[in-house]
């Protein structure tokens, strides 16, 4: 036996057809949010890189001030006591 259909207002259907959203819009959204993630995933693999770089110049940086300050104090000993 078949069951009977269920009765549905002319409005309730015209709502089920009709999308919720602009599609237009929500497809340019999407773009949107995927553009701003991957520039900002290589923002931050620059901004790593630009570190590493920051990193290894303060670093020889360091390296050069305490050879320049270890020769002169090397320096100055070796004129007070007569090395």
């Amino acid at each position: 036996m078949a069951r009977p259909e269920a009765q549905v207002d002319a409005d309730e259907a015209q709502a089920a057809d009709t999308p919720p959203v602009d599609p237009s819009e929500a497809i340019r959204s999407a773009y949107r949010f995927h553009r701003t993630k991957r520039r900002l995933r290589v923002e931050r693999r620059r901004a790593a890189q630009f570190a590493g770089l920051r990193f290894a110049f303060t670093l020889a940086l360091l390296v050069f001030v305490f050879v320049v300050l270890s020769l002169t104090v090397w320096a100055e000993v070796q004129r007070l006591f007569g090395l």
